[in-house]
């Protein structure tokens, strides 16, 4: 299963965010033994290390994306995403961005803490647990 996994849920298994870690980290291990295919949107990327930069300095940072460039792939952000990203009915421009990255690898879901920003959405959106349950992982 193509799964896109939201910024939240990356954070949650980085920062080990109790009680969400859990599920975020057997996302993670699906991702890397190839149960799922797992994908990170471009700019999760980019936020993570702007937040791990601050957090653990630049050389840690560029390790976590080393870590993360290794179990998932990444959903671009290119010119076309961004235009459908700004014809939806989003309250959040970034969570509209991440959906057309999502729909641009033919994701079939959507892994997030934050369901409610993705209320319209066109591809379906699990919490961890969820989706955890789900594919019985």
């Amino acid at each position: 299963m193509i799964l896109l996994l939201d910024t939240n849920v990356v954070l949650d298994a980085l920062l080990a965010r109790a009680p969400f870690e859990v599920d975020a980290a057997t996302l993670f291990a699906a991702a890397e033994t190839g149960k799922i295919d797992g994908f990170l949107c471009a700019t999760t990327i980019t936020t993570i290390h702007h937040i791990a930069r601050k957090a653990v300095g630049k050389e840690q940072a560029s390790e976590h994306i080393d870590n993360l460039l290794a179990i998932f792939q990444i959903a671009s952000v290119t010119p076309a995403v961004i235009k459908s990203a700004l014809a939806l009915d989003f309250t959040d421009f970034e969570d509209a961005v991440l959906h057309e990255s999502a729909a641009a690898i033919s994701a079939e879901a959507i892994v997030t803490r934050n369901t409610r920003d993705f209320a319209a959405a066109t591809i379906p959106i699990y919490e961890p647990p969820q989706i955890v349950s789900h594919l019985g992982l």
